[in-house]
């Protein structure tokens, strides 16, 4: 039987292995595979076929539709009356909060992602016998496992 399991890259999964060949499992039934961090830049525009849950335009379309709204308004008093001067502050606003978007997502998101530093994660793989599972599967939750899946071999 084989159990596989999830680790970020801590004390915690050195403490699980320790403990594991504690309880005689052999070094070579344990296997550890680190994950690779990612190398290239998160896009930051969708496409088609990608996308990564953030909106660019939702500022945006807010700033418009207040902006046109306050250009609508003033467009009674000014000379090309209050729909041109609404369609104005609408395109001005869309702008503005598409620049502050846009910005977020490329600076100050783009530093947090550095400072937070996301390490990979480890598959750890045991080889075990039906009667070890329930010890090994505790001994990996205990030691802070992000997740635990049983596979049966065929013989």
């Amino acid at each position: 039987m084989q159990i596989f399991s999830t680790f970020e890259s801590n004390i915690h999964l050195e403490m699980a292995i320790s403990t594991l060949e504690k309880k005689r499992i052999k070094k070579d039934h344990i296997f550890a595979v680190p994950l690779d961090n990612r190398t290239d830049e998160r896009k930051v525009f969708d496409t088609l076929h990608r996308s990564d849950g953030t909106s660019l335009i939702d500022i945006g379309v807010a700033l418009a539709t207040a902006f046109s709204v306050i250009g609508a308004s003033i467009g009674f008093e000014l000379a090309w009356g209050p729909i041109y001067w609404g369609l104005i502050g609408a395109a001005i606003g869309f702008v503005v909060g598409f620049t502050i978007r846009l910005f977020t997502e490329l600076v100050i998101k783009k530093r947090k992602r550095v400072l937070k530093g996301k390490h990979s994660e480890v598959i750890l793989i045991i080889d075990c016998e039906e009667t070890q599972v329930e010890i090994i599967e505790n001994i990996l939750w205990n030691h802070f496992a992000l997740g635990v899946a049983k596979v049966m071999q065929k013989p």
